[in-house]
């Protein structure tokens, strides 16, 4: 069976980014006055071209999004369960050449964290972790879902890549979804960003979003880390790959996700700076493009920025976030995968949410749905 990677392989970086490049402000009209924007017409909106546009297809964003999503916010916290990793990544706190002290959390540890979770408010939760076979594995994480799959509506995991038995394992346990990041869909870059470790392994991980579609996850998360490659380029790739998966696994929802990268202990400065306004106009044509796209913004951006977005395309917001495992009450001082830029409570979130208008939604999901 065909996978992304089949695509993929028939399109040129440079080819594309030049493409972006020589896109004109007649290109950018015709994309806006579409009623149904292709993958042209996101190449056209993500390009330098569009921005004298950027009001337009700010408020266009805006009502598209109220229109699919009415004007609520989901919230949702993410819950670090190990920093121990086997991969060498320049970018990340994580990384095997990191000689820091390691954690993984034990079973009581993982209630003790969801205690507090819970007293939040939260319904929604990211497990994540390193990527260490040995030690997070799939026994691992079934063990961890076994254990608060009966306090949250909703589980979603960000982990290694893995099989598709074991990804169909985790959507039996009560996993929602899963978040995998190509990183860089530049393929020599690649090489050079993950030196070490099965993350070095490009094609395995391009393919990942594939065996998740094949085991029935019900939501599908991509993205890029924008600061290591031209986000322009990376953005479109990663769109490219959000529109084979809506095609080959209609059933699933799909979401997409802005990191930028975040300063983190011994990890390089971006490659590519991604100013806010870049980023406005990467979230308004990523709406543009597909109403259906679930949008997520997360702590990794500042209170300034984030207070800005609520109405211009997202759906879901993270908030009083921890990316060190036990950082909510077990053990706040272990190893951070990187520095969040927000870090106001939950609570003040969820405030200023419903004083731009909106609703905060702290549970939109129930198991009982997928009896």
């Amino acid at each position: 069976m065909a996978t992304f990677k089949d695509i993929f392989d028939t399109y040129n970086w440079n080819e594309v980014s030049q493409r972006i490049y020589a896109t004109t402000t007649q290109d950018v009209a015709l994309a806006l006055a579409n009623r149904k924007r292709t993958l042209d017409d996101f190449m056209a909106l993500i390009s330098p071209a569009a921005q004298p546009y950027l009001e337009q297809m700010a408020h266009a964003s805006r009502a598209l999004t109220q229109k699919r999503f009415g004007k609520t916010i989901q919230m949702y916290a993410p819950m670090y369960l190990s920093n121990e990793c086997q991969n060498i990544c320049t970018y990340c706190g994580f990384s095997l050449d990191n000689k820091l002290k390691r954690k993984t959390l034990s079973d009581s540890e993982i209630l003790q964290e969801c205690d507090v979770l819970k007293s939040m408010g939260f319904d929604h939760v990211l497990l994540v972790t390193g990527e260490s076979n040995y030690t997070v594995n799939i026994n691992y994480f079934l063990n961890a879902v076994g254990l608060i799959k009966d306090k949250f509506a909703n589980i979603s995991v960000e982990v290694q890549p893995l099989s598709t038995d074991e990804y169909r394992a985790l959507h039996k346990a009560g996993v929602y979804s899963v978040l995998v990041y190509q990183e860089t869909y530049h393929r020599e870059a690649y090489k050079v960003y993950h030196p070490k470790g099965k993350k070095s392994n490009f094609d395995f991980r391009l393919e990942t979003p594939d065996r998740v579609g094949k085991a029935g996850i019900h939501k599908v998360g991509l993205g890029v880390l924008l600061g290591l490659e031209d986000w322009r380029t990376d953005s479109f790739f990663n769109a490219l790959h959000l529109d084979y998966l809506q095609k080959q696994y209609w059933q699933c929802k799909y979401s997409v996700s802005f990191p930028r990268l975040r300063p983190a202990e011994s990890i390089i400065e971006p490659n590519f700076i991604m100013t806010d306004t870049d980023m406005v106009q990467l979230i308004c044509a990523y709406r543009l493009w597909n109403e259906d796209l679930e949008i997520s913004i997360s702590t990794r951006e500042n209170e300034k920025f984030r207070d800005n977005i609520i109405s211009l395309g997202t759906t879901s917001m993270s908030a009083g976030s921890k990316t060190n495992p036990g950082g909510y009450v077990v053990d706040p001082e272990s190893l951070e995968q990187f520095e969040t830029s927000d870090e106001r409570s939950p609570a003040e979130i969820a405030a200023i949410i419903s004083n731009e208008g909106y609703e905060p939604v702290w549970k939109d999901w129930d198991k009982i749905y997928s009896v």
